[in-house]
This record gives C-alpha cells, structure tokens and sequence, in this order.
C-alpha cells in the first residue's frame, strides 16, 4: 500500500527535523480522531477491566478501583500508523505494569490479547505491556478521557503504532502464544514498531518461535 503525501500546511513539517519523529511520519498539532465503527458510550459507572488468562489472581476492576491504586502522570509522543505524530501529549492514568505485577502472570504467558467495549481486539507482547510508560489511562491534558479519545479508560503504548493502543479497553488476556487482533488479522504488523516502519506485515509472523520462546521461560 502506498500512503499519500499529506500538504505541509495542514500536517505539520516533514521527518528529519525533529529526532523524536518516526521515519515516514508527519507532525501535527491537531490531534486527529481515527475510530472504525461506532463510538461505544460506557459510564464510568459501568465500566470494568478484567485481567484474566494465564495468571494465577485474575482482577476486576471498578473504575473506583482503578483510581484507588497509585496514579502517574506522563508525556509521551503519539504515532499513528496512518503518518501522523502528535508531540508531547500528557497522560494520566495507572501503570499496566503495576496490575500485572498484582495478577501474577503464570511462567508460559509471553502475549496478550487485549480486548475492547464494542470488540475491538490487539495483540501485544508481555514484555510491551511491562514497560514503564505503558498505562491504562483515564486523563488527557488534564481532562477526563471523552469517549472519542477512549473514556473512560484506554490502553497508552506510546512506543508502538497508536492502533495498538486500544480504546474503550476492557479485557487484558494473557496467552502463551501470539493471538492477533483486528487490524492485525487484516494485514497489520503483529508488532508495530514505528522506528521500525512496522506498518504491514511482510512474511509469516512468528507465533511459534513466541510459544516456544514461552515454554522454555525459567523458572521463577
């Protein structure tokens, strides 16, 4: 697939000038909304995150229980896949990290397959999800998250492509192979690095080397 060049004068300025920018990307200071299919509305009140699969203290969460555990607030540059980056946007929310190290993960679990209100899916490495600056996040710019962003609650992966992190988030599957979500299943990299330029998928994805890296994890 070819991308289109998008006029300067409405994106921004080309990569290059800026080290913080991906190859093939753009930088805007709009802040585009990109959504396939409907807007799920879900009140705070409703909503629940359930960290479940290969993990020996599955959790579901209120969003009370959410806001009850220790909160970070970040700034981290956001990629979209489609060409677009929007520097220096602020987060506020829990680290997946913090929940995970709560469930437990079992030794084989090695993905994830995080599941969305309105069904959307992604898939994501452990290791991806265990980073510092991944968040569940309910804040932007020091607002509570509208639902054209992903409110009440979102996934934040600030250093993969932006359609991994996944809107109106609701389910984190941990798995001992690589399960691929919705754009993944269309043709999408199962990773989606955009230092990489990880915008399709060229070749067999590699879910076994995944399960067999899994099952030979040490002990811990």
């Amino acid at each position: 697939m070819t991308w289109p060049a998008f006029p300067l004068g409405v994106w921004g300025y080309p990569e290059g000038m800026d080290p913080r920018v991906p190859p093939g990307q753009f930088v805007t200071e709009r802040f585009p909304i990109l959504t396939y299919g409907e807007t799920p509305r879900i009140a705070k009140e409703a909503w629940r995150l359930e960290v479940t699969g290969l993990v020996e203290t599955p959790l579901i969460l209120t969003y009370e229980d959410l806001l009850a555990r220790p909160q970070v607030e970040l700034t981290r540059d956001f990629h979209c896949v489609t060409r677009w980056s929007r520097l220096d946007v602020t987060w506020k929310g829990v680290r997946t990290r913090d929940l995970l190290e709560e469930a437990r993960p079992r030794p084989e679990a090695v993905a994830a397959l995080v599941e969305s209100y309105g069904g959307y899916t992604t898939n994501l490495l452990l290791e991806d999800l265990l980073r510092e600056d991944v968040l569940l996040a309910h804040t932007l710019f020091g607002k509570p998250l509208p639902p054209e962003r992903g409110g009440p609650v979102r996934l934040l992966v600030p250093h993969l492509y932006a359609w991994k992190s996944a809107k109106w988030v609701r389910r984190i599957v941990l798995l001992d192979h690589l399960e691929l979500g919705f754009w993944e299943r269309l043709g999408y990299h199962w990773r989606g690095d955009p230092w990489k330029e990880e915008r399709f998928q060229e070749g067999p994805v590699p879910a076994h080397r995944i399960r067999f890296a899994a099952r030979n994890k040490p002990e811990r």
